[in-house]
């Protein structure tokens, strides 16, 4: 009972290892929780990983201020190795400890765990959003933007998002990791960038997208506005939809309602902000050469975003 030594540290043991572990009755296993010093694990990660503790450095060095955020620069936080506390620091130290804990622990960090803990359907099916499930036995099934069926299947995992679909063997979807990898190889945003992107002034989600145009669907939260900006390459049309905005343009300040619309000529200095107190809901159609978000000139801005 209380604080005892840590003599080792075996992180992910083999199937014939762990077993062992477990049946000598000595060992305790890792909930994954971990209490220290911030300056404490530094020292420990320079010591063991003098590599990543220097991009660690360097980040913060860089950091900069976003509103109630302190970011690290993003050059050198990329360069820092993906690797976990448990390898690059835990099964090294010599200065840790371990306290036994019964607490039922469930680490619900996975779709096997998730799946053991849910309430199955009559044919052991697990069925989230629009779906419909006929002839199909043990099968994870969830939708959060259209209809999902299924026929036939079992043993399968189906996650339908606005983003992408999955489908996988049930026992393997543990796997997933490979192909978010194999997206990143490829170059695939869906790997990195959600369809919805957050803003401090509210979101935006893409909607459609061609050769030269794009359209987004926008909420911009009550009293909040966008940057004072321009574009290079694209114009911009936007339709209200609920909501009432306030429209910079050029030399012009005037207010759109319901189904009201603005054209934005391709470099025109212009400004969206919401003066009112619900959420303001409007469609963009963006048209041009270029539709990259870095093609946003910021003339001022009340989150200091460069």
């Amino acid at each position: 009972a209380g604080l005892q030594p840590l003599k080792r540290f075996v992180e992910k043991p083999d199937a014939e290892h762990a077993r062992d572990l477990v049946e000598d009755g000595h060992h305790l296993w890792n909930s994954g929780m971990f209490l220290l010093r911030g300056d404490r694990y530094l020292e420990e990660l320079r010591y063991w990983r003098p590599t990543m503790h220097a991009s660690v450095e360097r980040a913060w060095a860089g950091r900069g201020a976003d509103l109630d955020f302190l970011r690290p620069e993003s050059g050198a936080f990329a360069e820092c190795a993906a690797e976990s506390i448990d390898y690059a620091v835990m099964e090294h130290t010599r200065a840790g400890v371990v306290v036994p804990l019964a607490a039922g622990w469930s680490d619900v960090g996975s779709y096997q765990a998730l799946w053991d803990v849910a309430k199955k359907d009559d044919d052991g099916n697990l069925l989230r959003g629009d779906v419909i499930a006929e002839d199909t036995r043990d099968a994870w099934v969830q939708s959060q933007s259209r209809l999902v069926a299924t026929l036939g299947i079992s043993d399968l995992v189906v996650v339908e998002t606005p983003d992408a679909v999955l489908v996988a063997d049930r026992h393997r979807v543990q796997e997933v990791k490979t192909l978010v990898a194999r997206l990143q190889s490829l170059g695939r945003q869906e790997g990195v960038a959600h369809r919805r992107a957050y803003r401090p002034w509210g979101s935006y989600e893409c909607v459609e997208q061609g050769a030269r145009f794009q359209v987004k669907h926008i909420r911009v939260h009550p009293g909040a506005r966008l940057s004072l900006q321009r574009h290079h390459y694209r114009a911009e049309h936007w339709v209200v939809v609920s909501g009432t905005a306030r429209v910079t343009r050029g030399d012009e300040v005037f207010l759109l309602g319901e189904n009201q619309s603005a054209y934005i000529p391709l470099g025109v200095e212009h400004r969206l902000e919401n003066p009112g107190r619900i959420e303001l809901e409007l469609i963009e159609v963006q048209s041009g050469a270029y539709l990259g978000e870095d093609d946003i000139v910021r003339l001022d801005d009340d989150y200091r975003r460069g």
